[in-house]
């Protein structure tokens, strides 16, 4: 066999897994596989940091089910990738991500851009390597493409040093993988499906809580398939949003936190929930020992290490989501949920979303008319905070791998480079990027990179001049004693805009919401950014304190009559 760089063999084999991009960064540890790109099909595409190479990796796989594949050089370009990384890792992310190292012989001598690469990430992948033999570089690239995307997905990095990927090598490109104690579960035990389908058929208010790995296995035809079969309404997590339709009859749309209260108040009184891909987290659970105390529950998960993590199970069923929901839909007998699916429904015309019309400008009124014209068909990426509970009420999925935000991790900066990456992986599709004026400004550096590729993104800065969320819990729980969250000092976003030659829109006032959005819609000659001055200090509701039961829920914002002051809340448990 002839003799390759090992650099062009880590490329080939990129190239034989079918990916079309790599995001990265260049420096010297990295450059023999920057030049092995050059004659490569596999497009690479230049950012301006390394943390938004890997959100536009995370986008791009968040869009597709494909592994997203970064390379980056090595010490601080490979530390800056640790925030993205860990935002992947969060939220199950098939990634491969690719460093540049010092040479071998200078491992542990704090040479010049050396860092611990894999030690420093060891917390935040689902494995890591060190390549120390050229010859293993064939089957560690493999394996890294493998592990990355099956079972539960997440990211894998692989630190190359720069001798080794300089070194030739005989590759084997088809020899056969070697990982010992990684099995990948499948169809589920017989007799916990048993199980669940005989639960869910003896329940009179039993609920579906759809989660992000629903959303992975591919699931949305057979949850929709056991949801109207047994006639059972639907909740979604933050990130299970586009596996079962939200705008379908049976769906009560996100729960939790800023989940809508119809559909908290069907978790606080429903007697079963099943959870198909969730993992049960605190923004879900709240106060633990008083979550659906009367509701028996099962989990389907591909991670037994999701099983009683924090809420205790009646039943678990270990395996794929899409094949275990199969598994139940061939046995399960429908129940009588008739009284249940009424009493959703009247909670639903009792509590709607709703948001005050006059006044300043509402985000909630933008959204709403994004959601209007777009219809649910585009791609959707989110920074994090209050701008992101607002698109998750009102900007509708009925798709998967159609809403794509940082879940785990709360990622400010996440949402625009997350949103390049989709646009890569589907040219035609339109994209809206949902941002608000502080994450913006993290990653805002990618303009460039949306620009020079004439991505016709829409950037959609939700601009309250505030870091609003914290604001909202400094006002609700301290007495609103504002510290740190003041934005003064924001740049001009429509001239920022127009720097990088990309067409600016300002919206300021709520006559202007629906033709100006069309404008930006109907706008594809590259990016578009639209600076939507809102209401500085509206909230989001509804909210469930953090740490509090949903019995504690606040559905609207308290009414205070002048001269009155806000009833001070409780200061919440745990962390903001």
């Amino acid at each position: 066999m002839t003799k390759k760089f090992a650099a062009e063999v880590i490329v080939d084999i990129i190239q034989q897994q079918g990916v079309e991009y790599i995001f990265g960064y260049p420096g010297g540890a990295a450059i023999p596989i920057f030049d092995a790109l050059v004659d490569s099909p596999v497009k690479l595409i230049l950012t301006r940091h390394e943390q938004g190479a890997v959100h536009m990796a995370d986008g791009f796989a968040r869009a597709t089910g494909k592994p997203g594949v970064v390379l980056v050089t090595s010490g601080p370009g490979a530390t800056n990738t640790i925030t993205g990384i860990l935002t992947a890792q969060m939220d199950s992310v098939p990634m491969v991500v690719i460093c540049g190292q010092q040479t071998t012989w200078n491992l542990g001598l704090d040479a010049f851009q050396e860092a611990d690469v894999s030690g420093i990430s060891f917390p935040v992948v689902k494995h890591s390597y060190l390549i120390k033999n050229a010859q293993d570089v064939p089957r560690i690239m493999r394996e890294a493409f493998h592990l990355s995307q099956t079972g539960r997905p997440g990211p894998v990095l692989i630190d190359v040093p720069k001798d080794i990927a300089s070194a030739m090598i005989e590759p084997d490109y088809d020899g056969e993988l070697h990982l010992p104690g990684y099995k990948v579960p499948t169809d589920g035990d017989p007799a916990d499906i048993e199980q669940a389908a005989q639960m869910l058929s003896t329940a009179r208010r039993p609920l579906l809580l759809v989660g992000h790995g629903a959303v992975i296995s591919g699931a949305e035809k057979a949850v929709t398939i056991l949801a109207e079969k047994m006639q059972i309404p639907v909740v979604n997590t933050l990130l299970g949003k586009g596996c079962f339709p939200e705008t379908h009859p049976l769906s009560l749309g996100m729960l939790g936190m800023h989940g809508t209260a119809y559909a908290n108040m069907a978790v606080k009184d429903c007697d079963l929930i099943m959870s198909i891909g969730s993992r049960w987290d605190d923004r879900i659970v709240g106060k633990i020992d008083s979550f659906c105390p009367n509701a028996v529950k099962i989990h389907i998960d591909i991670d037994p290490a999701e099983f009683n993590k924090t809420v205790q199970m009646d039943c678990t069923i270990l395996g794929d989501a899409r094949r275990v929901v199969e598994s139940i839909n061939a046995i399960v007998k429908r129940g009588d949920t008739k009284e249940w699916l009424k009493q959703t429904e009247k909670w639903r015309r009792q509590y709607p979303l709703k948001y005050k019309k006059g006044g300043k400008l509402k985000a909630e009124h933008v959204l709403e008319e994004i959601q209007n014209q777009t219809m649910g068909r585009a791609f959707v990426t989110t920074d994090v905070g209050q701008h992101q509970m607002w698109a998750a009420q009102y900007l509708l999925t009925d798709h998967r791998f159609h809403w794509i935000t940082s879940g785990g991790a709360g990622t400010m900066g996440f949402g625009f480079p997350a949103a390049i990456g989709a646009q890569f992986a589907h040219p035609e599709a339109t994209v809206i990027a949902i941002v608000g004026d502080g994450g913006f400004q993290m990653t805002q550096a990618e303009l460039s990179t949306a620009v020079i590729n004439r991505l016709p993104i829409k950037i959609v800065v939700i601009n309250n001049k505030y870091l609003g969320m914290v604001r909202q819990w400094q006002a609700l729980f301290y007495d609103n004693r504002l510290s740190g969250v003041d934005m003064e000092g924001n740049p001009n976003f429509v001239k920022l805009a127009e720097a990088y030659g990309i067409k600016g829109i300002r919206i300021k006032r709520s006559a202007d919401v629906k033709r100006l959005i069309q404008t930006a819609l109907e706008y594809n000659d590259g990016p578009c950014l639209i600076d939507v001055e809102v209401e500085k200090e509206d909230n989001v509701y509804p909210m469930i304190p953090s740490g509090a039961s949903y019995e504690q829920m606040i559905i609207e914002a308290p009414k205070v009559k002048p001269g009155m002051t806000a009833p001070k809340l409780e200061k919440p448990v745990g962390s903001t």
